[in-house]
């Protein structure tokens, strides 16, 4: 058997295999004894017809229909021996035979790149550190107030806290009702800050039968459009709060805060959490970002498909059945998306390649505290969920992944920064 390697790219490469009849031989007789199983000739039970007489009839085809196999066969025995390593599917892509001769068949497959470590440890980062004040902690007051609010039908708005039920007809510039632009029935909530403010101008003090026109401006694509519309107020409804008080507390939080303090305090450390995560979650973007732009090498094409179809994936639970729309361009999505998919195969690699240089491992102790830290929220015992972990590969790979982040951080100069501003 002759073997000849190619280097296509630095991650692609083609074998070359050349089979002579003679190592064809053991490889058909195996085919030949698998047929003969399930072929039926006349005057035989099934899979008992003799060796030969399936040879004479049916040798041929079942040569033929086996050299796939076989080049199969032979490919990952070689790949095995010379410690190949490929990625995704390897690709058959040229086959010759005729028979009682030899076989030549080639195989694409890619592999993974070759690349030095560049930078990763002393990378300059900022931490945003957002400042926490009363203004968020009231409108978060406020925000729960408004989704246990209630509705009451009035006559008139006599202030924004109004929801005006209404039918807009769209006018044209003299006046005129334009067919088919009518909305009926439509919600307009006075205090949401989206409502155009002369459509709000126009709608407050409105009574039940009252007919308001407006107009107002709108710009898209740098072209503004002119809008005429007149609202029949249908019907009008007044939005009442609760009051703030410990009763509230008590019930939007069922009874597991008794006062409004302590409430007040909750929600600020709830706040203040998110913006400390969001912060941490900035910078682990940041650094990973950093690390992958010092780093330049082609990443392999299946790799980076293997990326986009985690994507199409996700994109499917994000619907009923996990069906995409019988009009979904997977071409389109999978090119839009290219560029984010090349970063992380990219990171993927270099990811890997760190976490081998530094030789960081999961250690039961890892898997322990990850166990103790989440037994209280999902409700079972430690001593099972740390069974639970330890026979988890998704659950291992996070925590290799919190470990390799926390690595990579302490090796960072970071700078805080403290500011009012609400960070993105």
């Amino acid at each position: 058997m002759e073997v000849a390697i190619t280097d296509i790219t630095d991650v692609e490469k083609e074998i070359q295999i050349q089979v002579s009849a003679q190592e064809l031989v053991p490889h058909f007789e195996d085919a030949y004894e698998r047929e003969r199983s399930k072929i039926v000739v006349k005057g035989f039970r099934k899979g008992k017809a003799p060796l030969e007489l399936v040879k004479n009839v049916y040798g041929e085809s079942i040569e033929y229909d086996s050299l796939s196999k076989i080049a199969n066969d032979l490919y990952r025995r070689l790949a095995q021996e010379k410690n190949i390593e490929p990625l995704g599917e390897p690709v058959l892509t040229d086959m010759e035979y005729k028979r009682g001769e030899e076989l030549r068949f080639k195989v694409k497959y890619e592999i993974k790149p070759k690349f030095e470590l560049h930078k990763y440890k002393g990378i300059p980062l900022e931490k945003v550190i957002h400042r926490v004040n009363e203004k968020e902690v009231e409108d978060e007051l406020g925000r729960l107030r408004k989704a246990n609010s209630s509705l009451s039908e009035v006559n008139s708005a006599d202030d924004d806290e109004h929801i005006l039920t209404t039918d807009v007809q769209e006018l044209d510039r003299a006046g005129t009702p334009l067919i088919g632009n009518k909305n009926p029935g439509m919600r307009i909530y006075l205090a949401d800050e989206s409502i155009h403010p002369d459509v709000k101008k126009a709608l407050q003090g409105a009574s039940v039968g009252d007919i308001r026109r407006a107009s107002f401006e709108t710009e898209r694509d740098g072209k503004k459009t002119q809008h005429y519309i007149e609202c029949t107020v249908k019907k009008v409804e007044k939005v009442s709060f609760p009051e703030l008080n410990d009763d509230f507390v008590k019930k939007v939080t069922k009874d597991k805060v008794s006062n409004l303090a302590e409430f007040q305090r909750q929600i600020r450390n709830d706040i203040e959490t998110y913006w400390q995560e969001l912060a941490e979650r900035n910078m682990t973007d940041a650094l990973i970002g950093e690390i992958v732009r010092q780093h330049d090498f082609p990443v392999p094409e299946s790799l980076t498909k293997a990326v986009g179809d985690g994507y199409l994936e996700e994109l499917k639970g994000q619907h009923p059945k996990k069906q995409l729309p019988k009009d979904f361009d997977e071409t389109k999505f999978r090119e839009e998306y290219r560029p984010s998919a090349i970063f992380q195969a990219k990171w993927y690699l270099v990811r890997e390649r760190i976490i081998e240089a530094e030789q960081i491992k999961v250690e039961d102790a890892d898997v322990q505290r990850r166990a103790e830290l989440d037994a209280p929220t999902m409700g079972i015992e430690k001593e099972r969920l740390t069974a639970f972990y330890k026979n988890s590969q998704t659950v291992l790979d996070r925590i290799l992944s919190e470990k390799l982040m926390a690595f990579l951080k302490a090796q960072s100069a970071i700078s805080e920064r403290v500011t009012d501003e609400f960070p993105r």
